[in-house]
């Protein structure tokens, strides 16, 4: 369920999307699944179990993963896994999370690349946040009240109950409402079109349910921003946001033909969730942001392709009048999306000169800093300097790097370069062993074999690069191509690795069978 109204990384798969709402309403008729428990006050229950919804879940994020504005960066990521790691423990802790839905569920984050201000719930754990938010929230808690919203949304199957609710409807008219609801995301008008059509009565029951759900998603984050280590007032100054990026939400114009509250409702029920004059009310200040922060969401704003211009403007900022008057964490925003974007412009020279700018600037501050010297690693790879990129890592890359997946990243990709592929094995074995749905790292550790003259280790990362995105055609052919390799022999074949090769192959085959059983 998206937290703003725009929608747009969806726009490729949405007959994928229609074609998986429909086959999982199909699938409704089976007895109802036992309640979660903690559910809230809306007393909706949901005829979908886990399994179907994750099943769902996983036909839509096959999508979206082959979508041209899916990226994957590893700082943005886990600056983002930072703060939605804290919010599920939260969740767990305070009963909202079940332990069923903890185990079936995907729990997964994706990044899109979209300059617009959303974020966004998938059937099955699955979350979608665009780069625009990143760009523009001030702080963590902003942030984290968006992921806390979304997970809400997903901890209270939302998604499920409203495909109950749907249920209930005629199948000719359930099928012009999921229609009309995604072509509502792109145009809001055409929700008007189908009441016109018609349909009034349904589609306002339908809304009425959805803008239901919407508050209840803002209660129950609420409750687990403090539990989580966040400002709960981060919810009122995110609200403020939204109004900016979506003034159409409280224009007046048709208030209950839309599916989220007005912006202004949802900021007076946070104010009424908390006494006046409480240290944690929403009226109290907002914690400023942090120099760590504000740096992350500079590389969103580059990350999110705003154009040469607004690039070389960019570039330019810190040149600019006034700009040694700015606070400190506002300097580190410029000088970041300077640096990044004079090397995205192949600027090596000015990207190495700002970036150290940067890293003097951060020196104090710990987690800053790190970003900094990833920055200068990062503008030292794209310039062709590996060596250069390499001394420039985090003092604790060689130590931590299988606990910081940007420190991997570069470090294997520098290594690469430099001919050293070896040293960095272990530390992508390690990574792989506990994080096995990371296609990118699975990617890096099938260069990494290719280069120390293990094909047949490659091409078995290959195909689990392909089996994380759920593309499992592509990963039985790669593991089809590692039997055909271990069959003509050699001494790189290793026959421990033909076996897991056998037995890989067969469960991907099963899992294949069953996703073409599904369309």
């Amino acid at each position: 369920m998206p937290l703003f109204t725009t929608f747009r990384p969806l726009a490729p798969a949405v007959r994928a999307l229609t074609a998986s709402i429909l086959i999982a309403i199909g699938a409704i008729g089976a007895p109802a699944a036992r309640a979660q428990a903690g559910l809230p006050t809306l007393g909706d229950s949901s005829d979908l179990t886990t399994s179907a919804e994750r099943r769902l879940g996983d036909r839509i994020i096959r999508e979206l993963y082959r979508d041209p504005d899916y990226i994957d960066d590893a700082v943005i990521a886990d600056y983002v896994q930072g703060i939605w790691q804290p919010l599920v423990a939260a969740a767990k802790a305070r009963g909202e999370l079940s332990p069923e839905l903890d185990e079936r569920f995907a729990w997964e984050i994706l990044l899109g690349r979209d300059r617009t201000v959303n974020a966004f719930a998938l059937p099955g754990g699955y979350l979608g946040v665009h780069l625009g938010l990143i760009g523009v929230v001030t702080s963590r808690d902003e942030l984290a009240s968006v992921l806390a919203h979304e997970l809400s949304h997903v901890t209270q199957r939302h998604i499920s109950r409203l495909l109950t609710q749907q249920s209930k409807q005629t199948p000719l008219l359930l099928g012009a409402m999921i229609l009309g609801a995604l072509a509502a995301s792109k145009n809001p008008g055409a929700t008007q079109a189908l009441v016109v059509g018609g349909q009034a009565l349904a589609m306002q029951n339908q809304l009425n349910f959805s803008r239901d759900m919407e508050r209840e998603a803002d209660r129950i984050g609420y409750g687990l921003m403090a539990p989580a280590g966040f400002a709960p007032q981060g919810f009122v100054s995110m609200f403020e946001k939204l109004q900016q990026a979506n003034r159409l939400n409280d224009n007046g114009s048709w208030p209950y033909l839309r599916s989220h509250p007005l912006t202004s409702e949802r900021m007076a029920d946070m104010h009424s969730r908390t006494p006046p004059g409480a240290a944690t009310a929403p009226s109290a200040p907002v914690p400023a942001g942090t120099m760590e922060h504000a740096m992350v969401a500079a590389r969103a704003r580059v990350l999110a392709n705003p154009g040469v211009d607004t690039l070389r403007q960019w570039v330019a900022e810190p040149q600019s009048t006034g700009f040694a008057s700015l606070p400190a964490t506002r300097r580190a925003a410029v000088l970041y999306a300077s640096a990044l974007g004079s090397s995205q412009l192949r600027d090596a020279p000015g990207a190495r000169a700002t970036a150290k700018k940067l890293e003097e600037l951060s020196r104090n501050d710990p987690a800053a800093h790190r970003l900094a010297r990833l920055l200068t690693a990062e503008v030292e790879l794209a310039a062709g300097d590996a060596a250069a990129a390499l001394g420039a890592l985090p003092a604790e890359a060689g130590s931590a790097s299988t606990h910081h997946r940007p420190d991997l990243v570069l470090r294997t990709q520098a290594l690469l370069r430099l001919g050293r592929a070896g040293e960095g094995t272990g530390a992508l074995q390690t990574w792989v062993a506990t994080h096995p749905r990371d296609a990118t790292v699975w990617q890096l550790l099938a260069s990494n074999w290719q280069a120390q003259g293990q094909p047949l280790r490659a091409v078995r990362a290959e195909a689990e690069s392909h089996a994380a995105r759920y593309d499992y055609a592509a990963a039985v052919d790669r593991f089809k191509a590692g039997q055909d390799l271990a069959r003509r022999g050699g001494p790189q074949v290793d026959h421990i690795e033909a076996s897991i090769i056998d037995t890989r192959l067969r469960a991907v085959e099963l899992l294949l069978r069953e996703q073409a059983a599904e369309r």
